[in-house]
């Protein structure tokens, strides 16, 4: 039978673990960061308060349910503590194309998402992550989740990613656009088996153009037409970019020649139908010269093939008296 004095130092020491627990959750809910807890069986037992700020959701509508989601999502989903939670690894790279950490042992991991946050009516981009607590037999007892709204910095940089991939002047791809874009579909075409076509344009002396309305006048010419040749792309994974000056360029995956040309014969056709002219009662059309290039990629055969194919076909248009479609002899 345990003495007084062995009673009395039990007592203190669950006093003590009660005490250290309240003091844990008290410092968890006053937690400048936004975070909540889920205990072993997924249940909410902490939800702080820059929690129920960033959510627009209270504490006494999640607390002891398994309903987190609510503040996050407009449908039933698993927030990234629910996959930590459960071991669900495997599926953080489909809900969270963003993510880092080492899932396969579920200790921290780190994602980023864009969340709907129903109750705000906003949308966030929000850096979240998740660290699981084990008891000292090595058993998951819970899972906190901390967020921090990163929305602005997204913004931010996807403006300047648009800012980097768009050409200022008429708002379609830009160069730097075009050779990340022709040089994925390069390798794609050659893993598939499958062509990739090419149509380059230069509008017709541009320069007289130019020379007779000014250089204002020519912006708009070169806006109006990219406006034109990027509704002539019908289908998503086509691109339509200014290449330079007066010249641009379509990259058409998965079309052979004979769909090129096609597309390129209906460009023609509808640059030749547009009135340019900025005066009054005069009728002003340009025109332009088409070069089409398509090849079925081969091991150790560059991208700059294609590109130099198409770029000869639209020299030999230009050549061969401007307003006109050229193929490339060597196309597939």
């Amino acid at each position: 039978m345990a003495d007084k004095g062995q009673e009395t130092g039990m007592g203190d020491a669950g006093a003590a673990a009660a005490s250290d627990h309240r003091f844990a959750v008290n410092l968890m809910q006053h937690l400048a960061v936004p975070a909540f807890v889920l205990d072993a069986e997924g249940r909410v037992i902490i939800w702080n308060k820059a929690c129920e700020r960033l959510s627009g959701v209270p504490a006494d509508e999640v607390l002891g349910t398994r309903e987190q989601w609510r503040a996050f999502y407009p449908a039933p989903r698993p927030c990234l503590a629910d996959l930590v939670l459960e071991g669900r690894t495997d599926d953080i790279a489909a809900l969270y194309p963003v993510h880092k950490g080492n899932t396969d042992s579920n200790r921290d991991v780190h994602a980023e998402n864009w969340c709907l946050m129903p109750r705000m009516g906003s949308e966030l981009y929000l850096a979240i992550d998740v660290g699981p607590i084990y008891d000292e037999a090595g058993r998951l007892v819970a899972v906190v989740e901390t967020l921090r709204d990163m929305t602005e910095y997204k913004r931010a940089r996807m403006a300047l990613e648009y800012m980097a991939a768009v050409d200022s002047l008429t708002g379609i791809a830009n160069r730097r656009s075009f050779d990340e874009k022709v040089a994925n579909e390069w390798r794609r075409a050659r893993r598939d088996g499958m062509p990739l076509a090419l149509v380059m344009i230069d509008v017709d002396h541009f320069k007289h153009y130019n020379d007779l309305y000014g250089h204002v006048e020519g912006d708009e010419c070169l806006r109006r037409l990219a406006s034109l040749l990027d509704r002539a792309a019908r289908r998503p994974g086509d691109l339509v970019c200014r290449y330079g000056g007066e010249e641009f360029a379509i990259v058409l995956p998965s079309t052979s020649l004979g769909g090129a040309t096609a597309v390129a014969n209906r460009i023609q056709h509808k640059v030749g139908q547009l009135d340019l002219s900025p005066r009054p009662n005069e009728d002003r059309r340009v025109t332009v010269s088409l070069g089409v290039a398509a090849l079925i990629p081969e091991a150790g055969v560059p991208v700059e093939n294609l590109v130099a194919a198409a770029d000869e076909a639209l020299y030999q248009a230009k050549h061969a008296g401007r307003n006109c479609v050229v193929q490339a002899p060597s196309s597939a």
